[in-house]
């Protein structure tokens, strides 16, 4: 779908779904007041939209549903800001302004028959989790789908529900890690680069896609070029503060490229 005529103004929708992910970030169902636009808004996995509280201001976040599933769009706020802390005051009703899709996306079909390695971290699970379920819903067209997903504590694992569901599947290998123990905790303990290079996984015909934490990724990358993975075969998220979304103001530039473009 293309963005509106003047792509500075967002569409109206309605917020209606909240739930609590971890004690600090709340995911966001919402669906446009317009039904015609809802029924023909359309995007790529790993695109974002700008989500504005009125008289407040605008922020960046990625949609984290799949395209696959168009009952709504769902997006993620770790509160951090003022407009992230007002995106934590609203309620199940509430409407907001929503510009998307903007930005770049997943090579997904350049990876079809290939085996998948997503290493994520935190609300780094954030944008791996739209193309996680895009492939699920495209099964057949992926081989092996593996995740290695860590956080600081167990209350700061999100998308608990998937994360049950995609335990309990025959046909993806999901790898839990927590920065050190906690009580009751009965699975892997250690930060995400070290539980990488324990599982040591083999490059051969293999895709590996990571975000997290700026210093996560970076040992990530290093350890995944220990394990003979090429640049090729390496896909992480590039972030920068978004203010025009269309690639025109040159704010989320990193050397040449823009991150929205």
């Amino acid at each position: 779908m293309n963005l509106p005529k003047n792509p500075y103004l967002p569409y109206l929708a309605t917020v209606t779904k909240i739930i609590d992910e971890t004690p600090n970030i709340k995911s966001f169902q919402v669906v446009f007041n317009d039904k015609k636009v809802q029924k023909e808004f359309s995007f790529e996995p790993g695109q974002v939209g700008q989500l504005s509280v009125f008289g407040v201001g605008e922020s960046t976040f990625v949609i984290n549903s799949p395209p696959t599933r168009k009952e709504y769009l769902q997006f993620s706020v770790m509160k951090v800001g003022e407009v992230t802390s007002q995106l934590h005051r609203l309620s199940e009703g509430d409407v907001i302004g929503v510009r998307a899709p903007l930005g770049n996306w997943f090579p997904y079909d350049k990876m079809k028959g290939k085996d998948i390695l997503f290493i994520g971290g935190g609300i780094g699970l954030a944008p791996l989790r739209t193309l996680i379920l895009f492939m699920l819903d495209n099964r057949k067209d992926y081989g092996d789908i593996s995740i290695i997903y860590g956080a600081r504590t167990p209350d700061d694992l999100c998308y608990k529900d998937d994360l049950k569901e995609w335990e309990k599947r025959d046909d993806l290998n999901l790898v839990l890690t927590v920065d050190k123990e906690f009580p009751n905790w009965e699975k892997r303990v250690g930060f995400v680069p070290a539980v990488l290079k324990e599982e040591n996984p083999s490059p051969e015909g293999k895709v590996a896609i990571t975000c997290g934490p700026p210093i996560m990724i970076k040992f990530v990358l290093e350890a995944l070029s220990e394990m003979k993975f090429d640049d090729t075969q390496i896909i992480t998220t590039l972030e920068r503060r978004m203010k025009c979304g269309i690639g025109i103001c040159g704010r989320c530039n990193i050397g040449s490229k823009y991150v929205c473009d």
